[in-house]
Order: structure tokens, then sequence, then C-alpha cells
């Protein structure tokens, strides 16, 4: 089983998008998917229709395996389940910094369900936390969106830093541009930039900024299943053919 986690320690950057979208391709290209809500917000789960769990607290998310596997639910999509967030997942944090080994926490709890699944999507909250260290043990390899904008570039470098300063595997780091408009010449400049310093870490696709991604509040469907001929759709897409290629590499 693959622990595929959409991170970013900055707000704003399409990273629930693009766990919905990739979620929906792993199902798509026959894989057994999980995608799992770690935000309190519950932006991936609303986005598939999925009601917030309310039996599901925090601490049963780590210690009752048998309601962690009851509070999954069944997607509209073939192979395509969802674990829903709900606002107790806020304390995340304060939980886990009370465990001891917390940073190994996530990664036993998703082994529970490793016979059912062959891929768990993690859509992640957006800070540097005791649940980001969790999330960075259990995962197999972490997307990044960057916006090509300065404060982007400046929080992914920020969390090169902290893997590198917490002896953590920066090769799981896989950055990609997202929200990309290429008629802003900051952003030209910016992703040359980052292309420049990080040679060999960001994937080629590119997500553009683009109004059908922004209509999956309204549709209820991943971009790539609603509109799969579009912009988006095959840029998500190709995200997706190039992470599968990492992994099988």
């Amino acid at each position: 089983m693959k622990v595929i986690a959409c991170y970013s320690n900055k707000g704003g950057v399409g990273k629930t998008a693009t766990a919905v979208n990739l979620a929906y391709a792993c199902a798509a290209d026959g894989k057994r998917t999980l995608l799992c809500d770690l935000d309190p917000q519950g932006a991936s789960s609303f986005y598939f229709k999925i009601k917030p769990s309310k039996k599901l607290a925090v601490g049963q998310f780590f210690g009752d395996q048998a309601r962690f596997a009851k509070a999954i639910r069944e997607s509209e999509f073939v192979n395509l389940d969802v674990l829903p967030a709900n606002m107790t997942f806020r304390d995340f944090d304060v939980f886990l910094s009370q465990l001891k080994n917390s940073e190994s926490r996530l990664k036993k709890t998703l082994k529970s369900v490793k016979g059912d699944y062959d891929v768990v999507v993690l859509d992640c909250p957006p800070n540097l936390s005791v649940l980001s260290e969790s999330i960075f043990k259990a995962s197999d390899a972490i997307l990044v969106p960057v916006v090509p904008s300065p404060l982007s570039a400046r929080t992914f470098a920020q969390l090169v830093d902290f893997f590198i300063q917490q002896g953590l595997d920066s090769s799981k780091l896989l950055p990609f541009f997202s929200m990309v408009q290429n008629v802003k010449g900051l952003h030209t400049v910016t992703m040359t930039r980052l292309l420049t310093d990080y040679p060999q870490q960001f994937f080629k696709s590119k997500i553009p900024f683009n109004a059908d991604i922004e209509k999956m509040g309204i549709y209820f469907e991943p971009v790539i299943h609603r509109s799969a001929t579009g912009p988006a759709a095959l840029s998500y897409q190709a995200l997706y053919d190039e992470l599968k290629a990492h992994l099988n590499a």
C-alpha cells in the first residue's frame, strides 16, 4: 500500500483539489483508494458529498482500529472510499504531543487498512506541527503544490529547510506548480528561479488557475471526471501519471 500526502505549509495553494483529483485518478486506474481527510475543515469530504463522522474522535482515530475502519464511507465512484474529517481533528496536535513515538502513530493507524487499499491519499492541514511530522513519516511521497509567487516559494524553502534540520528524507518532497497563470510575468520569473534552485525536485506537470477547479464545489465532482478533456483535468491526469512513474521507478 502506497501512502501519498497532499501537503503544504501554506494555505490556499490547491492542496485539497489535488488530493481529490489524485484520489479519483488512482481509483480510475483500478487501484483501491482511500482518501483520508485530515483537515478539520473537511473540504475534500465536502467535494464528495460525504458528511463528517461524528463518532470518530481524535483518540479513536489513533487508538481504535475498528472504529477507524467503520468511519470510512463509500464515494459515488468505483474503488474510491473517503474517511471524512470532523472538527475534533483540530485537536490532533494536542493529542499526539502527549504520546510516545507520536511521529509513528499515523503510520500505525493506516496499517490497519493495508489489506483493503492499494493507495491512501492524505489531504493534510496547512501547518508544520506534530501531526505533520507523523504525516511525513507515514508517507511514501509528499506532493507539494507551489503557487509561483514569492510567499509560496518562501514557504516551500522553509519546508525543505525543516526536512534538512530534522534529518527527514527530503527525497519524499515532490513539488509541482499550482494555480499557474502564464500571463503573469511574476509567475514565469518565480518558476524559473525555483527550477534553478531545486532542479531535481519539481515535477513537470503544472496545474493552471482554472474555473473548472473552482466549480468542483458546485458540482461535487473531481475535475478529471466532469471535464475530462479540459486543461485542468488533463493537468491533473498528467500529474498522476508522473507520480505513478516516480513511485514505480
